[in-house]
């Protein structure tokens, strides 16, 4: 060995035994920090943040009976990435039958408190449900020790040390599925003190796939090993391929009838903040176009209900989701979504869709092939973030299957002139469609193949 490799080395040994040390203060910490959660989460159960009946699994005790042989968990924290998971682990099922799935999902809010409700709809029968562990010793032991998982399979950007230690100390396969680091995040585990603690968990992982080859240079910086990290493209795209409906509903066949004599578009996972920009310029497009309707979805059901009593509270006439309320006017020309769940059937009432989360700086954009599935001529803002490979991966396809605009002004133009031109709308409409259906092929074929290669090790 020559003396750059023994400085190579001697410098990664360091580099290890730094990320040891601090990984040991944060097992301290969240040891000591354990009554506090408990608490913490109670209050939270009081507020109707957490389930009010299986709040305790947050602890790590179960509510259902692991059944014998191999088990692997999938974890995720909300719907988004619930949604990604289920493609996965529908293979899963199918190449493994033998094999039991346990999903888990983290109860954020009380939006992801209801999120697992809409995920279980979608799990293949069989697939068991529970609430994810915090990440303290005695949780994670305790979960770890009940349900005994031969692998674990984590969604995204789940980076927890004790999770990741104990999993590693019992010989657990680890792999990250659509590994991404936001710009924060990355910045965070860049740092000097938590460079090492990143090093060492992601030594641990047998299998990490970046969604983009920018998230796949990130983890490389933080020092995951080159050998584990392996591309096989974007889950969220196939989500809407795996996705099982139990049909159109009534409401929505109503609704679509209500507006097929309208010009209707529709602005999703909307921020607080970004539906005054969505309602300036929908009262601007009422002057060209008196008989357009906007649906509007926020982010989060209940910010839908406040945009309602305000709009009320200023004289305007709106419809509201929840109560089932009809356009029954002309003067209703507002239409405002608070329930989960539904967006991917409200695509199909709008044949324009505009996509939040991407109008202020601070936003990193939401999921837009979903709106591009469901044949929609698709408009995003120019903070994309996270989806920012989505994007462009989609215009670098065809240009016209997705449009971004940079101010309210461009908005307005870019509705008008979809409303204004049913050739153009027609053409905006077909290539997001056809786009969606060339990225998101075999995808899922080469997301089962790395499992099998990495975690399953081909048993």
């Amino acid at each position: 060995m020559n003396r750059a490799e023994q400085t190579s080395s001697l410098s990664g040994g360091c580099a290890m035994e730094l990320g040891v040390l601090v990984y040991r203060l944060y097992r301290a910490l969240t040891y000591s920090a354990s009554p506090f959660l408990h608490l913490h989460t109670r209050w939270r159960r009081l507020r109707g943040l957490e389930h009010s009946r299986r709040w305790h699994e947050r602890f790590g005790h179960p509510s259902a009976v692991r059944p014998p042989g191999s088990l692997v968990w999938f974890h995720a924290v909300s719907l988004g990435e619930g949604m990604a998971a289920i493609p996965v682990i529908r293979r899963c099922s199918e190449m493994k039958p033998e094999m039991t799935i346990l999903m888990t999902t983290t109860t954020v809010s009380a939006l992801y408190c209801f999120s697992s409700e809409v995920i279980k709809k979608q799990l293949p029968v069989g697939v068991l449900h529970q609430f994810a562990p915090l990440d303290t010793p005695v949780a994670i032991d305790r979960f770890l020790g009940y349900w005994k998982p031969n692998a674990i399979v984590i969604m995204e950007n789940e980076l927890w040390p004790n999770l990741i230690m104990s999993a590693a100390q019992l010989r657990i396969p680890l792999a990250l599925l659509n590994a991404r680091m936001s710009t924060k995040s990355f910045k965070r585990w860049s740092s000097p003190l938590l460079l090492p603690l990143a090093s060492l968990l992601l030594s641990k992982f047998s299998l990490i796939a970046p969604l983009s080859t920018l998230q796949g240079i990130h983890f490389q910086l933080l020092q995951a090993p080159p050998f584990v990290i392996n591309f096989s493209g974007d889950l969220k795209y196939v989500v809407n391929k795996f996705y099982v409906s139990s049909g159109t509903s009534e409401s929505i066949r109503d609704l679509k009838a209500e507006l097929s004599d309208m010009k209707v578009w529709i602005a999703s996972s909307l921020h607080r903040g970004e539906e005054e920009v969505i309602l300036g310029v929908h009262n601007l497009l009422l002057q060209s176009h008196p008989d357009s309707v906007v649906i509007i979805v926020p982010r989060h059901p209940h910010h839908g209900h406040q945009i309602a009593q305000k709009l009320r509270n200023d004289g305007q006439s709106v419809a509201l989701r929840s109560r089932n309320e009809k356009i029954t006017s002309k003067k209703t020309n507002i239409y405002v979504v608070d329930t989960l769940g539904e967006l991917r059937e409200f695509y199909g009432v709008a044949p324009i869709a505009v996509i939040g989360g991407s109008f202020f700086p601070e936003l990193t954009g939401h999921n837009v092939s979903e709106a591009a599935a469901a044949g929609c001529a698709v408009i995003t803002g120019c903070h994309v973030g996270h989806f920012s490979h989505m994007v462009k991966a989609m215009q670098q396809a065809n240009p016209l299957s997705i449009t971004q605009v940079s101010s309210k002004l461009e908005l307005r133009e870019a509705v008008e002139l979809l409303m204004s031109n049913p050739e153009i709308l027609e053409a905006r409409q077909r290539a997001s469609k056809e786009v969606y259906e060339s990225l998101s092929s075999c995808i899922i074929s080469n997301v089962w193949n790395l499992l099998n290669l990495h975690i399953f090790r081909g048993k």
